[in-house]
């Protein structure tokens, strides 16, 4: 017997005017939705077409999006309900999601913090990494500062790779086949695949470790797309097992977020190819270990705010990397079925809490035609509009404000090379974000990608990019670009920029912080480049100890290069890292945690990390190469 929620409830845009939750349920919910101050029922809605948006995916799978008005007490503890009407008479989420509750506590809450004082983040969680699942740190936060408005993180911002479609491990792959059929997830035919069906396609018996030689190739001639060869348009190395189907990447994301379906399926039945038995072998052990925290994850979910935003995992590594990347895989009818089908997971289960008025009639209207009736046309044209969709983006009115950016799907091509990395940013979409940051004090800016990253790594990038195989290193970076580059330093330099700038980074498997001044400027705005990732990821060791020891050799303060090459309109310190030594790139697995001074310029920069340790850091008198 299925559960009465088989993922969420996640608590996402809060506000003192609007309160946002997502959860997935086997059928349409009925009952009510209630908030209790001290006990007192403050708020009383019923789940029915007026406060509820329902979207069916499978015979037992729906997924429902409470957008309410709301009219609350700010910087108060407020619980929430959801009593949900079944078979055995009306349930509460005590009884439907004991875990849920924190020790004590009868119902999940929350607390509207309009002032952003603290904040969670990161991004890059791998189920199957040989690392901690880092949101169990966050869950252990929260729990020490249940009632307290201060303490309590405002909100948590995950800023990429919330899902790893072209890194799945085959354990999860085969439970995600099972939870196919348990629910009867929709059904789709492909077209430009020997395969006619996505039923076809979870069929089959020796796919697993092999899905590769599924995935479609191009013949389009460059230096990476070599003359006349077939080229894999999907290129991450560990393509063995990505994921194709809708219903993949529906059933990927109610596994990621919730424990309620690994106990309906098995992590074994099917044939390890000898070549693989090692990696199975990690991949079991680190999935259960996976799913042993997953309880946590969903309380800590439950409640927080919550906000998403795609980087390239969410859909495919090197995803719109270049415009010739770009032309290969959208001019073929089956790879642009795949991104499209990545993307409708991602606004079902990611960007649509953000900000549901983003998503104008237009766009829900042919949303809500292959909600009504899944078949090819339907499912083309929904492929369609989330392809050409140009908000992505959005904006938290807290205070700070929050500036999300979408750095994946507005990319600035390279008007040098179709082969050269694009901008993360094209010229129209740099204005918008220019006007969002005028009149501002403080800005909290989130970017997948770094916009200050490590020089060593950028130059490593360049080199690759200059021999014709930016996709070999995934030469991806603001300053890639010339056009980008320029455009986002000078908004860094315009008059109007905020006093106090903080941007909130992921994406490359390791942290690290820098604080960035304007040179030849009286009053200058305070940087500070954040980055935290990831949450379930690292990057190797021991080399990034190697990079980040050669990037403070080749272009700290006396280096040679840093003086010939150094923007000199900016001054980089990197921060060091608290008993750290010199170490200023750190890849343990770990959640950043942040807290704001009431002007919005940081007071702690850290990440916390499952042991109950932080990883600190702290000011440098050192100047580095921006």
């Amino acid at each position: 017997m299925l559960d009465n929620i088989l993922a969420g409830p996640i608590l996402r845009r809060l506000s003192t005017t609007q309160l946002v939750l997502w959860w997935v349920s086997p059928q349409p919910c009925r009952g009510r939705f209630q908030c209790y101050v001290d006990d007192n029922v403050v708020i009383d809605v019923a789940l029915d077409k007026n406060s509820v948006s329902e979207y069916r995916v499978g015979a037992k799978a729906v997924i429902h999006l409470l957008d309410i008005e709301i009219d609350l007490p700010i910087d108060t503890y407020i619980e929430y309900d959801l009593l949900l009407d079944t078979e055995r008479g009306t349930e509460v989420l005590a009884e439907s999601i004991p875990h849920l509750m924190y020790e004590g506590r009868s119902r999940p809450s929350f607390i509207i913090q309009p002032q952003t004082t603290n904040i969670l983040h990161g991004s890059c969680r791998n189920p199957h990494a040989a690392c901690d699942d880092s949101l169990l740190a966050g869950d252990t936060m929260i729990s020490n500062a249940l009632n307290d408005s201060e303490a309590r993180p405002s909100l948590l911002m995950m800023s990429g790779d919330q899902i790893y479609a072209d890194h799945v491990a085959a354990p999860t792959l085969y439970a995600i086949h099972q939870v196919i059929d348990l629910l009867g997830l929709n059904d789709e035919s492909f077209d430009g695949c020997e395969l006619k069906t996505a039923d076809e396609l979870h069929q089959l018996n020796e796919q697993y470790y092999y899905r590769h030689d599924y995935l479609p190739t191009t013949e389009l001639g460059a230096p990476w797309y070599r003359k006349n060869a077939k080229q894999d348009i999907f290129t991450s190395v560990y393509a063995h097992n990505h994921l194709i189907s809708f219903a993949e990447v529906m059933a990927m994301y109610l596994m990621v977020w919730s424990p309620s379906l690994w106990s309906k399926v098995s992590l074994s039945g099917y044939d390890v190819p000898s070549a693989f038995e090692k990696m199975h072998k990690g991949e079991r052990d680190a999935i259960t270990g996976f799913i042993d925290g997953l309880p946590q994850v969903q309380r800590l979910l439950a409640h927080i705010p919550t906000y998403m935003i795609f980087d390239d995992h969410d859909v495919t590594d090197d995803w719109n990397l270049t415009a010739l990347w770009e032309q290969a895989a959208y001019e073929n009818p089956f790879s642009k079925r795949i991104i499209g089908n990545m993307m409708m997971g991602y606004w079902l289960c990611q960007g649509w809490g953000n900000d549901p008025s983003q998503f104008d009639s237009d766009f829900m209207g042919i949303a809500n035609s292959y909600n009504g009736l899944p078949n090819k046309e339907n499912h083309d044209s929904f492929i369609d509009k989330v392809l050409q969709f140009a908000k992505w983006h959005f904006t938290l009115d807290t205070y700070p404000k929050v500036v999300v950016v979408d750095s994946r799907t507005r990319r600035w091509r390279s008007e040098q090379d179709l082969a050269h990395p694009s901008g993360l940013m094209d010229w129209e979409a740099m204005c918008e974000l220019q006007q969002e940051l005028i009149g501002e004090d403080a800005i909290l800016l989130v970017s997948p990608a770094p916009i200050f990253g490590v020089k060593i790594i950028e130059t490593i990038q360049r080199i690759a990019t200059t021999c014709g195989k930016p996709l070999a290193v995934d030469a991806e970076n603001w300053m890639a670009h010339p056009g980008s580059a320029s455009t986002i330093l000078n908004i860094f330099r315009h008059p109007k920029t905020p006093q106090h700038f903080v941007i909130l980074s992921g994406d490359v498997h390791y942290s690290f912080v820098y604080d960035i001044e304007l040179r030849f400027r009286e009053h200058s705005p305070k940087i500070w480049q954040v980055t935290s990732s990831g949450i379930k990821n690292m990057f190797p060791e021991p080399l990034i100890g190697c990079l980040d020891h050669l990037n403070r050799w080749l272009y700290g303060s006396y280096s040679p290069l840093n003086f010939f090459t150094k923007r000199r309109s900016m001054k980089v310190k990197g921060r060091n890292v608290v008993n750290g030594g010199h170490r200023r790139l750190v890849s343990k697995s770990g959640l950043g945690y942040l807290e704001l001074n009431s002007d919005g310029s940081p007071r702690l920069i850290c990440d916390i990390h499952n042991d109950g340790t932080t990883t600190e850091f702290i000011e440098s008198n050192e100047e580095m190469m921006p």
